[in-house]
């Protein structure tokens, strides 16, 4: 095993359309896409598609979204490690002008204890604060391992705060600002006092504010993709980490702003796709996103 990636999964369902129907009212979408989703998940598969071979534990069902998830995750040479739950969770995804409604249906319920892994060979693991047991187990066990912790912290999950105190690199969001009640800085500073040697805000087009080890705060700004090139801006996060998780593996030694700077490509070439499956770019991709949009 050389990156272990834990977090929720789902089957994502997204459609393009004029309007959404109300009571007894029917529409006819655009477009549509069926892919994998979920924050770790679609971080591993980004992963995943820039060479590696990834390990993946999520929730999984004996049911047929869970058997397609089982498909695409072997499809990309990831190997999938499961917690048993009832039903497989599904999204419903509705991207319009650049911003993204989601509607779920999820179930955590886990009816078994998360597997135990082997973490000897492992160089980094990847959270996103869903399953908050198996994550702080796995926090510790890497730490001890030597391998590098990483986080998307998209939101104010359960056992987050605890969870931070074994993280090396914090990535999170504008969400979990507003939810914390903290500005930016503010959130920052939080992450520098837990012990995150690297810690982020990550806010859309606007960028990644961030910091590493006693550094000054900086901003890595977004690339400028043309409004009328942007059509789905769902999962744009989860693959700015699935792709400075296959920077890091690719050069460990290398800075962070390298790793920031090939990962918001990777974004860049998303928002121009529906669904996360079509939006995974290669390194052909993200060397085009780097050449053709510039920072905003």
């Amino acid at each position: 095993m050389e990156a272990l990636f834990i977090g929720h999964a789902y089957i994502d369902v997204s459609m393009i359309a004029d309007e959404f129907p109300h009571g007894d009212q029917k529409a006819v979408a655009k477009d549509y896409a069926v892919s994998f989703g979920g924050n770790a998940a679609t971080a591993c598969f980004a992963c995943a598609k820039l060479g590696y071979a990834p390990d993946l534990l999520v929730p999984a069902a004996r049911d047929w979204l869970g058997h397609m998830f089982m498909d695409m995750a072997g499809t990309y040479g990831i190997r999938l490690h499961s917690r048993r739950v009832a039903r497989s969770s599904l999204s419903f995804v509705f991207p319009k002008e650049g911003k993204r409604s989601i509607l779920r249906a999820r179930d955590d319920a886990y009816l078994q204890t998360f597997p135990r892994l082997d973490l000897s060979t492992a160089r980094l693991l990847h959270l996103d604060g869903h399953m908050g047991d198996a994550a702080i187990h796995y926090a510790k066990a890497a730490r001890e391992k030597g391998a590098l912790v990483s986080l998307d912290g998209g939101a104010l999950r359960a056992g987050l705060m605890e969870l931070l105190d074994f993280v090396d690199v914090a990535i999170v969001s504008m969400d979990l600002c507003r939810q914390t009640g903290l500005s930016e800085p503010e959130m920052l500073s939080l992450l520098r006092k837990k012990g995150c040697r690297l810690g982020g805000v990550t806010n859309g087009e606007k960028g990644l504010l961030w910091y590493e080890g006693t550094g000054e705060i900086e901003r890595s700004a977004a690339l400028r993709v043309p409004p009328e090139k942007v059509i789905d801006t769902s999962g744009a996060g989860d693959i700015f980490h699935g792709a400075y998780c296959a920077s890091y593996l690719d050069e460990p030694t290398a800075p962070w702003r390298d790793h920031f700077e090939f990962a918001r490509a990777a974004s860049a070439h998303k928002v121009q796709h529906l669904g996360n499956e079509a939006g995974l770019p290669s390194r052909a991709d993200i060397a085009l996103a780097r050449k053709h949009f510039p920072p905003a």
